[in-house]
């Protein structure tokens, strides 16, 4: 248990006697009944069988900040980061802020903030792990980083940024209400650091001492309905109508005098000029997962493609079952499909640990992704498999794997889309992610049948005809969800709107390029669909392969790179998007005073394995390589 000192200040002490029944959202304070079995269990906080005598151990607890009081000193994240021994790019509490006005009337609000543990925490239901879990105690929600394999998702879903992915270690952590020192009666470390006596702790909706007002929203504080934070505001001072961020976000807030409140508005702080910017879209964090949804689509279009063309007897696609081309493209997809889920595997902070992706089936849409995904690989690598020997096994067989091929097709393609459906992510959470991914399924998909079995059979008008008009129809159901995308975020005003303002002028040029594209694939479908045996038909029939290639992956990686989370505000350096990109152009980022790094948990574990090599007799080299492989 953790050790108080005996010169504990006393504002340092837990000090609520009574509590409300329920909070303001209807939910229970008391977290658990009285004759609860989860009552009286320890926490088992560094392995010690102690149970903590706080009368309210099994009431929801919560943060309270008074901005009036907050200097902006960042006393309590050096408080927090020492407690928890973050190294410098990691920081389970921040402290951000935005500003209004001009000298002499400018004023800045400060806002300090770590995990709010939700009555309704997301991260907990879209973790695939499940690596968190919401405790009786204190109603504190907790995440185990060993059981953690470093997909990120938890940052995604999470309005408030509190899940910390390290890109070094490869696996989150993120603030866990110290619950240690909750359990000898001391409030958190930030709360005990804060100078300005700005930040408290306890019960939640109960008022501290001196304070007024109990707040759920302040300028700058991203949605609480998503999740329902327990975390409280006063903030007594007037502010500007117009609340701006100093980060490189796009967003400042307004005050709508109807709702009685800020809303996030667009800033267009960097005007409205055009740029390409290719180098940052390379680069991107994301470009695994741009790669993995493509191929992956492309395959599951093909397969439902041919299965289709053999259950309705569609003469082109159903000879290919019957050419030379039947194995090849089997193969090709095989690969693809493989080199997709490689690269999504590995993209993992631990890559070994791929099967923990199947431990939340009932909640997480990426293990049910997860799930789908895998039977439909099995079900083709198994139909693949058998098809060289057609013929001399049970016909049956091959229907079977069909039927699981597209039901695995079906449900990998909903939960791929599903779990981009996020509320903390307004630019992804439209029907717009679905029509790009079904529209990319029936275009690569064609694509794939098309290219290999031409390749192999040499130019069947027929099926080019047919292949064209599929891929025309994906064309159409893309570009139809890009505008009414567009359309939607323009009246939005949010941080969707926010990246949509990224799209058009940071990306603006690449974004041109790629609505001009999709009119020019169009164009050339339709000519191959319409004039296939004709020299503007072949003509078309040859541009596609890399017009359609070019304009899938640049949609795709726009699709990851602009959007904009209901974060809080940067400070500074501190989670400033533009800094990041500055330091790492720069080389600023090799100072680990920044607080920037190159992501490096594939590196990390390889020195690690190298010097266990180098250093180490066989039998400490077992008991190492067990160690790293099992954390």
């Amino acid at each position: 248990m953790f050790k108080v000192r005996s010169d504990e200040p006393e504002y340092a002490f837990l000090r609520d006697r009574e509590s409300k029944a329920r909070n303001r959202y209807g939910t229970s304070i008391e977290t658990v009944a009285v004759d609860d079995v989860r009552r009286d269990k320890s926490l088992a906080i560094n392995n010690d069988a102690g149970i903590g005598d706080n009368p309210n151990r099994y009431k929801q607890h919560g943060f309270f900040l008074n901005a009036d009081n907050c200097i902006g000193c960042h006393a309590c994240e050096a408080a927090c980061s020492e407690k928890n021994d973050n190294p410098a790019h990691i920081a389970f509490r921040s402290v951000g802020f935005v500003e209004g006005g001009a000298y002499p009337a400018y004023q800045r609000l400060n806002i300090s903030m770590a995990c709010n543990h939700c009555d309704n925490p997301v991260c907990l239901k879209g973790c695939p792990t499940r690596a968190y879990t919401k405790f009786a105690e204190y109603g504190a929600v907790l995440q185990d980083p060993d059981i953690c394999f470093g997909c990120g998702y938890c940052t995604w879903v999470c309005p408030y940024n509190a899940p910390q992915l390290d890109p070094v270690k490869g696996q989150v952590t993120k603030c866990n209400m110290c619950v240690d020192r909750l359990e000898v009666g001391l409030k958190p470390a930030c709360v005990s650091a804060c100078l300005g006596n700005a930040l408290d702790f306890g019960v939640i909706e109960n008022i501290p001492r001196g304070r007024t007002q109990a707040k759920t929203e302040i300028p700058g504080f991203p949605r609480t309905d998503i999740t329902h934070p327990n975390i409280r505001f006063q903030q007594t001072r007037s502010t500007h109508r117009e609340m701006t961020r100093t980060d490189s976000t796009p967003l400042k807030y307004h005050r709508d005098d109807k709702a009685g409140k800020f809303k996030p508005a667009v800033d267009e702080k960097r005007g409205r000029e055009r740029y390409w910017n290719w180098g940052i879209l390379l680069r991107s964090h994301e470009n695994a997962h741009a790669i993995f949804t493509l191929l992956a689509q492309a395959v599951m279009g093909a397969f439902v493609l041919l299965t289709a063309g053999s259950l309705f007897n569609i003469f082109p696609l159903q000879q290919i079952g019957k050419s030379a081309a039947n194995l090849p493209l089997l193969g090709v997809m095989v690969l693809l499909m493989g080199f997709g889920l490689f690269k999504l595997n590995m993209h993992l902070g631990k890559p070994h640990r791929f099967y923990r992706g199947f431990y939340n089936l009932r909640h997480s849409p990426v293990s049910r992704e997860i799930a789908g995904v895998s039977l439909f690989f099995g079900s083709l690598a198994g139909f693949a498999l058998f098809s060289l020997f057609d013929g001399r096994i049970p016909q049956l067989l091959l229907i079977v794997f069909s039927v699981t091929g597209v039901l695995g097709a079906a449900l990998g393609s909903w939960y791929m889309y599903r779990l981009y459906r996020i509320p903390a992510r307004p630019f992804w959470d439209h029907s717009q992610t679905a029509t790009a991914f079904y529209g990319s399924m029936l275009t690569l998909g064609s694509l794939l049948i098309g290219v290999v079995a031409t390749a192999i059979n040499g130019v069947d008008s027929a099926l080019l005809q047919l292949l064209a008009v599929v891929g025309a129809a994906g064309v159409v159901v893309e570009s139809s969800g890009h505008w009414l995308h567009a359309r939607d975020l323009k009246q939005a005003g949010n941080e969707g709107a926010a990246a949509h303002y990224e799209q058009t002028t940071t990306f603006g040029k690449t974004y041109f390029l790629r609505n001009t594209l999709l009119a020019v694939n169009l164009l050339l479908l339709i000519t191959l669909a319409t004039t296939a045996a004709s020299i503007p038909g072949l003509t078309a029939a040859a541009l596609l392969p890399a017009a359609l290639l070019l304009v899938a992956y640049t949609s795709r990686i726009l699709f990851y790179a602009v959007v904009i989370p209901t974060t809080m505000p940067g400070a500074f350096f501190w989670k400033n998007r533009g800094f990041v990109e500055h330091a790492r152009e720069t080389g600023l980022a090799e100072m680990t005073q920044m607080g920037v790094v190159y992501e490096g948990h594939h590196r990390f574990r390889l020195d690690e394995l190298l010097q266990t090599l180098r250093e180490t007799s066989f039998k400490e080299k077992r008991a190492q390589f067990a160690r790293i492989f099992t954390g």
